[in-house]
């Protein structure tokens, strides 16, 4: 909508686009406007009041980074299931970049959990890297605490892809989940029947992190492959 480029325009920081521009090779620099997150944020909520949001919602493909990033943050303030989803399932397939997609989380989930994983294997077996990406980030999110199942990881680890973003959050996940489920993660670590990339990068991550003790630090620079 041009209402909605020109409000995205006249909050142009023309050097943080540049900056975000290059955090995002995916998306063309031409693309990039150039707004940051918390103005998009308090942007986002504005529209979702207004009257022209559904019709900004329906007109995809979006050209600008910006306009995605609204998108999903209009998405993430939802606090009704069906309306997250229903908006998700006509989003998803249009998300190309890393950062719309991480940043994209409704509210609703966070009571009706159960509902969700159904939704979370079909987008697993997405053709489309975005889609796979965001349902290993909601697994992430939503199922590594009070909601964990082992099942959680081995439906994550049983996606296979050459896609980077894809295995990079897959990465993420298991790193993750050796912080908060180390019991039940590390023996599919010591298998070392992942992915040779993975493997390596959820090590790499998991002893960056502070979560992770010295010892098992120890423990897992030895499955390093």
């Amino acid at each position: 909508m041009e209402y909605i480029v020109q409000l995205l325009q006249d909050n142009r920081d023309e050097k943080y686009g540049t900056f975000q521009g290059a955090l995002i090779p995916s998306v063309s620099q031409d693309n990039v406007i150039g707004v940051r997150t918390p103005k998009l944020r308090a942007l986002a909520k504005e529209i979702k009041k207004s009257e022209c949001c559904e019709t900004f919602l329906s007109e995809l493909p979006h050209r600008y980074f910006e306009e995605n990033q609204l998108h999903a943050f209009i998405i993430s303030e939802s606090s009704d299931f069906n309306e997250a989803i229903n908006k998700l399932e006509a989003f998803l397939p249009y998300v190309d970049n890393w950062a719309t997609c991480d940043q994209m989380s409704p509210k609703a989930f966070k009571k009706h959990k159960e509902e969700l994983l159904p939704y979370i294997d079909k987008w697993l077996s997405s053709e489309h890297t975005y889609t796979v990406r965001f349902a290993i980030g909601m697994l992430m999110k939503h199922f590594l605490d009070e909601d964990f199942k082992e099942e959680y990881i081995q439906k994550v680890i049983q996606v296979r892809s050459q896609e980077y973003y894809i295995n990079m959050e897959i990465a993420w996940y298991l790193a993750t989940a050796l912080a908060k489920q180390w019991d039940c993660v590390i023996p599919y670590i010591e298998s070392m029947k992942l992915d040779k990339w993975v493997q390596n990068k959820t090590i790499q991550k998991a002893r960056e992190s502070f979560r992770i003790t010295d010892e098992q630090k120890s423990i897992l620079k030895k499955y390093k492959l």
